[in-house]
Formats: C-alpha cells, sequence, structure tokens
C-alpha cells in the first residue's frame, strides 16, 4: 500500500511506484515466456505442480515432466488414485524428489479435505503437504487472482538492485525484503498478479544475478544500483551446491535404477549404483528409505506402493 503523504519513490528520484510498475508490465507484456502454467486454460492444480516442481529447478527442466504430469494426472483426485512410487517414477531426474511425494500427499489432502479443489487462500494452501508461505502466496496470486507479495529469489534481486541499490540480496529472506515487497505490490487487485509474475520474469531474464543485462531492462534508469555506479557485491558470495561425489548423487542414482526396474532390487543389484563406496551407498539407502521413497520387502527394495 502506498504511504500517506503522496507516492512511494524508487531508486531515481521523482520516480514514483506506479512508474516502476508501467514500465515491467508493459516490458512483461512483450518479452513474458509461453509457459504452459501461465496459460488462460491452466488449472488451480496445474498451478500448484508447477509451483512445487520449480522449486531450485530451472524452467527448461520443468516443462517437458510438468506435461507428462498434466497429461497423467490432470486434477488431484487422478494423483491421489495413483501409487506414490508413481509419482516418484514420474518425477525422473528433476532432483529433490521428496517433492514428488509431497505432491501425492497435498492431492490426497485436496481431494480428501477441499472436495478435490486447490485451496484459494493462503491459510488453506500452507496446510498442504510441501507448500510454505513462498508457494502459497504464488498459487493465490497466478491460480486464484489474489493480491499478495510473491516473494521468489528473482524478485528479491530486483528489489535488491532497483530499489535498495545493493548488487545482490542477502543470502536468507529478511523481513525488510518481505515488507518491501509487499509495499511495491499495485493497490489494483486486477493488476497485482501480472505485476507478481511480471518482475519475477524480469529477474529470471534480464537483473540475472552473474551477468545482469542492464542495457535491455526497461527500469535501468530508476535502478538505485545502476545510478550508484553498479557496485560489486560487498557481501558473502553466492554458494553454488556441489553433486559429484555427495550423497545427493548417490541417492539419485540409487532412486534411477530402482525407477528404471519393473521388479524389486536386491542390495547386489543396488551396488552397481555406487560400487565404490559401500559405506556412503549404504548411508543413502537408508536415507531413501527414512524419506519414504524407497520400501524394503525382506532382501529386496522398490519405489513406495
Amino acid at each position: 500500500m502506498r504511504q500517506p503523504g503522496g507516492p512511494e519513490r524508487v531508486g531515481a528520484p521523482g520516480r514514483s511506484v506506479d512508474e516502476l510498475h508501467s514500465r515491467v508490465l508493459e516490458w512483461y507484456a512483450e518479452h513474458a515466456r509461453d509457459l504452459p502454467w501461465r496459460r488462460a486454460d491452466a488449472s488451480p492444480w496445474g498451478v500448484l505442480v508447477s509451483e512445487i516442481m520449480l522449486q531450485q529447478t530451472p524452467v527448461v527442466r520443468v516443462e517437458p515432466v510438468w506435461r507428462e504430469w498434466m497429461a497423467r494426472w490432470p486434477t488431484p483426485a487422478d494423483l491421489a488414485g495413483a501409487a506414490a512410487g508413481d509419482a516418484v517414477r514420474a518425477w525422473g531426474r528433476l532432483g529433490y524428489p521428496r517433492r514428488a511425494l509431497r505432491l501425492h500427499a497435498a492431492a490426497g489432502v485436496i481431494e480428501a479435505e477441499h472436495r478435490g479443489a486447490v485451496p484459494a487462500d493462503l491459510a488453506g494452501l500452507r496446510s498442504l503437504p510441501g507448500v510454505g508461505a513462498y508457494t502459497a502466496s504464488a498459487v493465490a496470486a497466478f491460480a486464484h487472482g489474489q493480491r499478495c507479495a510473491v516473494v521468489d529469489t528473482n524478485v528479491r534481486r530486483v528489489q535488491a538492485r532497483a530499489v535498495t541499490g545493493a548488487a545482490l540480496p542477502a543470502p536468507a529472506l529478511t523481513a525488510a525484503e518481505t515488507a518491501l515487497a509487499e509495499r511495491l505490490v499495485p493497490d489494483d487487485p486486477a493488476v497485482a498478479p501480472a505485476w507478481a509474475v511480471a518482475v519475477m520474469e524480469l529477474g529470471a531474464l534480464v537483473c540475472t544475478a552473474r551477468a545482469p543485462r542492464c542495457g535491455v531492462c526497461p527500469i535501468a534508469d530508476l535502478c538505485a544500483w545502476q545510478r550508484a555506479g553498479a557496485p560489486a557485491h560487498d557481501g558473502p558470495a553466492p554458494r553454488g551446491q556441489a553433486w559429484h561425489g555427495t550423497d545427493r548423487q548417490v541417492r539419485g542414482r540409487l532412486l534411477a535404477l530402482l525407477r528404471e526396474s519393473d521388479h524389486p532390487l536386491d542390495d547386489a543389484a543396488l551396488s552397481t549404483a555406487w560400487p565404490d563406496d559401500d559405506v556412503q551407498r549404504a548411508r543413502c539407502l537408508t536415507s531413501l528409505l527414512a524419506d519414504g521413497l524407497v520400501a524394503r520387502h525382506g532382501d529386496s527394495y522398490q519405489l513406495p506402493a
């Protein structure tokens, strides 16, 4: 909401948030990617599935899997009626496969407690397995057209540069960032959802972390970071996630074997997934069992029923 006493200002002196809105929305209308979960015929369920899949996973990897899921399970009831193992198998190589189990569990809750309809209110969305504050806000905005702040990494980066003048946001979301995002949401409830996706898209395509394309940015002259001379980031360097040799890689290889098999596999068969370290492989298999991603039957293992 606007502060009393006049329009809120952004990075450039005399420039209002309304101008920021109009610039970003005009840019989005011309440059937005045509993604299936953004189309007018996308269901709230399709939006929820996309948001869970997009957590820490690039769009290019998500889109084909999303299409397969929606063709196979177009409603929550369809997924709720399937085996949890089918969801894990269909998840493929998206990574973080516990998300598949959470989606399966969420489908069951939607069917049992919400008459098969994805909740529209934040409290109802937050009650679903695997749905946190960001996902609830995203689904409320993108699926139900609600006015709420949707704050992902891309949005945080645009805010940091355009409004506060920092090269990168803090390592973790702060209360100040959330408050700023809420102030920037347009007052018009019909415009707010478009703003939410537009500023996110600007961060994904233009205001990127490593090589921002400031020369084509629609708000470059409003940007506090640009006006300050684009100072270098003076905080801790962002850390990428290691992969090779980690337990995540081993877990992925074990799940890949089980996904590709039409029958349970014993320890000898699973050893081919990671033959050089029996201790690490055993530890990872134990963690998969604890997470419910693998089920044990006697001396063999398979995806959950």
